[in-house]
Protein backbone atom coordinates (compact mmCIF):
# COMPACT_ATOMS: atom_id res chain seq x y z
CA UNK A 1 0.00 0.00 0.00
CA UNK A 2 1.39 3.40 -0.98
CA UNK A 3 2.76 5.43 1.88
CA UNK A 4 2.85 2.46 4.22
CA UNK A 5 5.92 2.47 6.39
CA UNK A 6 7.79 -0.83 6.37
CA UNK A 7 7.94 -2.54 9.72
CA UNK A 8 11.26 -4.19 8.87
CA UNK A 9 13.06 -1.66 11.02
CA UNK A 10 11.04 -2.86 14.01
CA UNK A 11 12.26 -6.45 13.77
CA UNK A 12 14.14 -7.50 16.88
CA UNK A 13 16.68 -10.11 15.93
CA UNK A 14 17.57 -12.58 18.73
CA UNK A 15 20.57 -11.56 20.79
CA UNK A 16 22.49 -14.74 20.13
CA UNK A 17 25.59 -13.52 21.96
CA UNK A 18 23.75 -13.14 25.25
CA UNK A 19 21.48 -16.15 24.76
CA UNK A 20 24.29 -18.63 24.21
CA UNK A 21 26.97 -17.13 26.42
CA UNK A 22 29.23 -15.84 23.66
CA UNK A 23 30.44 -12.84 25.67
CA UNK A 24 33.25 -12.78 28.18
CA UNK A 25 33.41 -10.52 31.23
CA UNK A 26 35.39 -8.04 29.15
CA UNK A 27 32.49 -7.76 26.72
CA UNK A 28 34.55 -9.21 23.87
CA UNK A 29 33.29 -12.18 21.94
CA UNK A 30 34.78 -15.46 23.13
CA UNK A 31 33.94 -17.08 19.78
CA UNK A 32 34.64 -15.64 16.37
CA UNK A 33 32.20 -15.69 13.50
CA UNK A 34 32.93 -17.75 10.40
CA UNK A 35 31.61 -17.16 6.90
CA UNK A 36 30.08 -20.49 5.91
CA UNK A 37 28.78 -21.46 2.48
CA UNK A 38 25.00 -21.33 2.60
CA UNK A 39 24.83 -24.70 0.85
CA UNK A 40 26.64 -26.25 3.84
CA UNK A 41 23.88 -25.24 6.28
CA UNK A 42 20.93 -27.54 6.96
CA UNK A 43 17.93 -27.37 9.27
CA UNK A 44 17.85 -28.76 12.78
CA UNK A 45 16.52 -32.33 12.86
CA UNK A 46 12.74 -32.37 13.49
CA UNK A 47 12.70 -28.57 13.70
CA UNK A 48 9.11 -27.77 14.85
CA UNK A 49 8.99 -24.14 13.73
CA UNK A 50 7.70 -23.10 10.32
CA UNK A 51 9.83 -21.06 7.92
CA UNK A 52 7.36 -19.52 5.47
CA UNK A 53 7.85 -17.09 2.62
CA UNK A 54 5.19 -14.79 4.01
CA UNK A 55 4.96 -11.09 4.91
CA UNK A 56 7.10 -11.59 8.00
CA UNK A 57 9.80 -13.22 5.89
CA UNK A 58 9.69 -10.31 3.46
CA UNK A 59 10.27 -7.97 6.39
CA UNK A 60 13.26 -10.08 7.44
CA UNK A 61 14.58 -9.99 3.86
CA UNK A 62 14.32 -6.18 3.78
CA UNK A 63 16.06 -5.92 7.14
CA UNK A 64 18.94 -8.17 6.00
CA UNK A 65 19.16 -6.29 2.71
CA UNK A 66 19.51 -2.99 4.55
CA UNK A 67 21.54 -3.98 7.61
CA UNK A 68 23.05 -7.36 6.82
CA UNK A 69 23.04 -10.21 9.35
CA UNK A 70 23.19 -8.42 12.70
CA UNK A 71 23.14 -11.60 14.77
CA UNK A 72 25.15 -14.46 13.23
CA UNK A 73 23.56 -17.88 13.06
CA UNK A 74 24.46 -20.43 15.72
CA UNK A 75 25.39 -23.78 14.20
CA UNK A 76 27.14 -26.99 15.15
CA UNK A 77 29.28 -29.26 12.95
CA UNK A 78 27.25 -31.94 11.20
CA UNK A 79 27.80 -35.58 12.12
CA UNK A 80 29.03 -36.34 8.61
CA UNK A 81 29.40 -33.00 6.83
CA UNK A 82 28.06 -29.47 6.76
CA UNK A 83 26.58 -27.59 9.71
CA UNK A 84 23.28 -27.99 11.54
CA UNK A 85 21.47 -24.73 12.33
CA UNK A 86 20.62 -24.24 16.00
CA UNK A 87 19.41 -20.65 15.74
CA UNK A 88 18.76 -18.66 12.58
CA UNK A 89 16.59 -20.70 10.21
CA UNK A 90 14.63 -17.61 9.12
CA UNK A 91 17.77 -15.54 8.67
CA UNK A 92 19.28 -18.29 6.56
CA UNK A 93 16.17 -18.37 4.37
CA UNK A 94 16.31 -14.57 3.97
CA UNK A 95 19.92 -14.90 2.80
CA UNK A 96 18.86 -17.57 0.29
CA UNK A 97 16.19 -15.26 -1.12
CA UNK A 98 18.76 -12.48 -1.43
CA UNK A 99 21.21 -14.75 -3.25
CA UNK A 100 23.91 -14.67 -0.56
CA UNK A 101 26.63 -17.27 -1.01
CA UNK A 102 27.89 -17.26 2.58
CA UNK A 103 26.39 -16.54 5.99
CA UNK A 104 28.16 -15.43 9.21
CA UNK A 105 27.89 -18.13 11.87
CA UNK A 106 29.07 -19.04 15.33
CA UNK A 107 30.23 -22.66 15.23
CA UNK A 108 29.91 -24.53 18.50
CA UNK A 109 30.22 -28.21 19.38
CA UNK A 110 27.07 -29.22 21.27
CA UNK A 111 25.49 -32.46 22.36
CA UNK A 112 22.09 -33.36 20.94
CA UNK A 113 20.48 -32.39 24.25
CA UNK A 114 22.28 -29.04 24.50
CA UNK A 115 21.45 -28.26 20.88
CA UNK A 116 17.76 -29.09 21.35
CA UNK A 117 17.38 -26.89 24.43
CA UNK A 118 19.21 -24.03 22.71
CA UNK A 119 17.13 -24.40 19.53
CA UNK A 120 13.85 -24.25 21.47
CA UNK A 121 14.90 -21.36 23.70
CA UNK A 122 16.06 -19.27 20.74
CA UNK A 123 12.83 -19.73 18.78
CA UNK A 124 10.06 -19.93 21.37
CA UNK A 125 9.94 -16.13 21.77
CA UNK A 126 8.78 -15.62 18.20
CA UNK A 127 5.37 -14.07 17.66
CA UNK A 128 2.45 -15.80 15.96
CA UNK A 129 3.58 -19.36 16.58
CA UNK A 130 1.02 -22.07 16.04
CA UNK A 131 -0.19 -24.03 19.06
CA UNK A 132 1.38 -27.15 17.53
CA UNK A 133 4.74 -25.42 17.10
CA UNK A 134 4.89 -24.46 20.75
CA UNK A 135 3.59 -27.85 21.84
CA UNK A 136 6.24 -29.86 20.02
CA UNK A 137 9.00 -27.38 20.83
CA UNK A 138 8.32 -27.67 24.56
CA UNK A 139 8.04 -31.46 24.18
CA UNK A 140 11.45 -31.56 22.47
CA UNK A 141 12.96 -29.56 25.31
CA UNK A 142 11.27 -31.83 27.85
CA UNK A 143 12.72 -34.92 26.18
CA UNK A 144 16.18 -33.31 26.02
CA UNK A 145 16.10 -32.50 29.74
CA UNK A 146 15.03 -36.06 30.49
CA UNK A 147 17.91 -37.43 28.44
CA UNK A 148 20.26 -35.24 30.46
CA UNK A 149 19.11 -37.13 33.53
CA UNK A 150 16.70 -34.56 34.95
CA UNK A 151 13.40 -35.79 36.34
CA UNK A 152 10.87 -33.82 34.35
CA UNK A 153 7.27 -34.85 33.71
CA UNK A 154 4.76 -32.23 32.63
CA UNK A 155 2.22 -34.65 31.18
CA UNK A 156 0.96 -35.94 34.51
CA UNK A 157 0.14 -34.58 37.95
CA UNK A 158 3.31 -36.08 39.43
CA UNK A 159 6.06 -33.51 38.95
CA UNK A 160 9.50 -34.11 40.42
CA UNK A 161 11.95 -31.73 42.06
CA UNK A 162 15.37 -30.80 40.71
CA UNK A 163 18.35 -30.90 43.01
CA UNK A 164 18.68 -27.13 42.59
CA UNK A 165 15.36 -26.62 44.36
CA UNK A 166 13.53 -25.56 41.19
CA UNK A 167 10.54 -27.59 40.16
CA UNK A 168 10.76 -29.25 36.77
CA UNK A 169 7.95 -26.97 35.59
CA UNK A 170 10.09 -23.94 36.42
CA UNK A 171 13.11 -25.46 34.68
CA UNK A 172 11.19 -26.02 31.47
CA UNK A 173 9.79 -22.48 31.66
CA UNK A 174 13.29 -20.96 31.66
CA UNK A 175 13.75 -18.55 28.72
CA UNK A 176 10.00 -18.57 28.08
CA UNK A 177 7.24 -16.04 28.65
CA UNK A 178 4.80 -18.83 29.47
CA UNK A 179 3.93 -19.99 32.97
CA UNK A 180 4.92 -23.55 33.95
CA UNK A 181 1.24 -24.54 34.07
CA UNK A 182 0.63 -23.17 30.58
CA UNK A 183 3.64 -25.08 29.24
CA UNK A 184 2.20 -28.26 30.74
CA UNK A 185 -1.03 -27.61 28.83
CA UNK A 186 0.86 -27.00 25.58
CA UNK A 187 2.66 -30.33 25.89
CA UNK A 188 -0.66 -32.10 26.36
CA UNK A 189 -1.54 -31.05 22.79
CA UNK A 190 1.14 -33.42 21.46
CA UNK A 191 -1.18 -36.26 22.50
CA UNK A 192 -3.75 -35.14 19.91
CA UNK A 193 -3.91 -36.99 16.62
CA UNK A 194 -2.88 -34.76 13.73
CA UNK A 195 -6.37 -33.92 12.37
CA UNK A 196 -7.46 -32.80 15.84
CA UNK A 197 -4.31 -30.77 16.38
CA UNK A 198 -4.85 -29.13 12.99
CA UNK A 199 -8.30 -28.04 14.18
CA UNK A 200 -6.69 -26.44 17.24
CA UNK A 201 -4.16 -24.62 15.03
CA UNK A 202 -7.03 -23.42 12.84
CA UNK A 203 -8.89 -22.34 16.01
CA UNK A 204 -11.91 -24.43 15.11
CA UNK A 205 -11.29 -26.15 18.43
CA UNK A 206 -10.32 -23.78 21.24
CA UNK A 207 -6.99 -24.32 22.98
CA UNK A 208 -8.60 -25.34 26.29
CA UNK A 209 -10.95 -27.79 24.60
CA UNK A 210 -8.01 -29.27 22.73
CA UNK A 211 -6.18 -29.87 26.00
CA UNK A 212 -9.19 -31.75 27.41
CA UNK A 213 -9.57 -33.87 24.26
CA UNK A 214 -5.89 -34.83 24.40
CA UNK A 215 -6.74 -37.19 27.27
CA UNK A 216 -8.83 -39.39 24.95
CA UNK A 217 -7.17 -42.48 23.52
CA UNK A 218 -6.00 -42.12 19.91
CA UNK A 219 -8.73 -44.47 18.66
CA UNK A 220 -11.34 -42.39 20.47
CA UNK A 221 -9.97 -39.20 18.95
CA UNK A 222 -10.10 -40.70 15.46
CA UNK A 223 -13.71 -41.75 16.05
CA UNK A 224 -14.58 -38.31 17.42
CA UNK A 225 -12.95 -36.66 14.40
CA UNK A 226 -15.18 -38.71 12.08
CA UNK A 227 -18.30 -37.73 14.07
CA UNK A 228 -17.28 -34.07 14.05
CA UNK A 229 -16.87 -34.12 10.28
CA UNK A 230 -20.20 -35.85 9.77
CA UNK A 231 -22.10 -33.43 12.03
CA UNK A 232 -20.02 -30.39 11.00
CA UNK A 233 -19.64 -29.33 14.65
CA UNK A 234 -16.69 -28.75 16.96
CA UNK A 235 -16.76 -29.38 20.72
CA UNK A 236 -16.57 -26.41 23.06
CA UNK A 237 -14.81 -26.57 26.42
CA UNK A 238 -17.83 -27.92 28.33
CA UNK A 239 -18.45 -30.62 25.72
CA UNK A 240 -14.77 -31.54 25.61
CA UNK A 241 -14.78 -32.07 29.37
CA UNK A 242 -17.83 -34.32 29.09
CA UNK A 243 -16.13 -36.35 26.37
CA UNK A 244 -12.98 -36.63 28.48
CA UNK A 245 -14.94 -37.83 31.51
CA UNK A 246 -16.81 -40.48 29.53
CA UNK A 247 -13.52 -41.57 28.03
CA UNK A 248 -11.98 -42.01 31.48
CA UNK A 249 -14.96 -44.11 32.54
CA UNK A 250 -14.71 -46.26 29.42
CA UNK A 251 -18.23 -45.27 28.40
CA UNK A 252 -17.48 -43.15 25.34
CA UNK A 253 -18.84 -44.48 22.06
CA UNK A 254 -20.08 -42.99 18.80
CA UNK A 255 -23.62 -42.59 20.09
CA UNK A 256 -22.41 -40.73 23.19
CA UNK A 257 -20.26 -38.46 21.04
CA UNK A 258 -23.24 -37.56 18.86
CA UNK A 259 -25.41 -36.80 21.88
CA UNK A 260 -22.80 -34.51 23.43
CA UNK A 261 -21.96 -32.72 20.17
CA UNK A 262 -25.65 -32.29 19.34
CA UNK A 263 -26.22 -30.40 22.57
CA UNK A 264 -26.60 -26.96 21.05
CA UNK A 265 -27.88 -25.03 24.02
CA UNK A 266 -27.46 -21.29 23.51
CA UNK A 267 -24.14 -20.20 24.86
CA UNK A 268 -23.92 -17.46 27.43
CA UNK A 269 -23.14 -14.03 26.05
CA UNK A 270 -19.41 -13.75 25.64
CA UNK A 271 -17.49 -11.12 27.56
CA UNK A 272 -14.85 -9.55 25.33
CA UNK A 273 -11.91 -7.57 26.66
CA UNK A 274 -10.01 -5.30 24.30
CA UNK A 275 -6.31 -6.12 24.01
CA UNK A 276 -5.46 -2.44 23.63
CA UNK A 277 -6.94 -1.62 27.03
CA UNK A 278 -5.44 -4.68 28.72
CA UNK A 279 -1.98 -3.66 27.49
CA UNK A 280 -2.14 -0.75 29.93
CA UNK A 281 -1.98 -3.23 32.82
CA UNK A 282 0.23 -6.06 31.48
CA UNK A 283 3.82 -6.29 30.18
CA UNK A 284 4.04 -6.01 26.40
CA UNK A 285 5.31 -9.59 26.04
CA UNK A 286 2.32 -11.18 27.81
CA UNK A 287 0.27 -13.59 25.68
CA UNK A 288 -3.54 -13.71 25.77
CA UNK A 289 -3.36 -16.94 27.77
CA UNK A 290 -1.10 -15.32 30.39
CA UNK A 291 -3.46 -12.36 30.74
CA UNK A 292 -6.41 -14.72 31.14
CA UNK A 293 -4.57 -16.71 33.82
CA UNK A 294 -3.78 -13.56 35.83
CA UNK A 295 -7.35 -12.21 35.55
CA UNK A 296 -8.86 -15.51 36.74
CA UNK A 297 -6.36 -15.60 39.58
CA UNK A 298 -7.39 -12.12 40.75
CA UNK A 299 -11.11 -12.97 40.52
CA UNK A 300 -10.62 -15.99 42.78
CA UNK A 301 -9.17 -13.88 45.59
Amino acid sequence: MAGRKSSASNIKMPDVNALFGLEEDTGRLSEKTEEIDIDQLYSFDSHPFRVLDDEKMQETVESVREHGIISPLLVRPGKESGYEIISGHRRKRACELLGFKTVPCFVRSMTDEEATVAMVDSNIQREELLYSEKAYAYKMKLDALNRQGRRVDLTSDQVGQKLTGKTSRETLADNSNESPTQIQRYIRLTFLVKPMLDYVDEKRIAFGAGVELSYLESAGQEQLYAVMRRLCVFPNLVQARKLKELGREGKLDENGMEIILSDNKPAATAVKLQRKKLNEYFPANYSAEQMEEVIYGLLKR
